[in-house]
């Protein structure tokens, strides 16, 4: 069943647990560090218990590259900055600070786009 949640509302969401401190906020499980998306109201999974459904239902899909969909944790490969940083690049290298640094303007630019995206929708309509 594809994730039927509108994708500028996911982002906003999205930016506002950023902006409210959600991944700095206690552990989401005791054993990890939160991760940007998995550990947020954005993922379909988020408040599952039992049966998961696949990443390949999820809204967020539109920006993960092509060549990454397939993998474990899609979300974690959306790139983030214009240097190819993805989520992932952060977790190998990088701090939660650094990643945060960098998820806040990526949410802002595509929040912009998908509305520019929307309205010009709308005129067209």
């Amino acid at each position: 069943m594809q994730d039927d949640r509108d994708i500028l509302e996911l982002l906003k969401a999205e930016l506002a647990f950023l902006e409210k401190g959600g991944y700095r906020k206690g552990a989401r499980y005791s054993w990890r560090p939160n991760f940007v998306f998995e550990d947020s109201p954005t993922c379909i999974n988020f408040q599952e218990e039992g049966h998961l459904r696949p990443c390949s239902d999820c809204a967020l899909m539109r920006f993960v590259p092509e060549d990454r969909k397939k993998s474990r944790y899609p979300c974690r490969h959306i790139q983030l900055t214009s240097q190819g940083e993805c989520v992932n690049s952060f977790y190998e290298w990088g701090t939660q600070e650094e990643l945060e640094a960098a998820l806040k303007p990526w949410l802002q630019r595509t929040i912009e786009a998908v509305e520019r995206e929307n309205k010009s929708k709308a005129q067209s309509a």
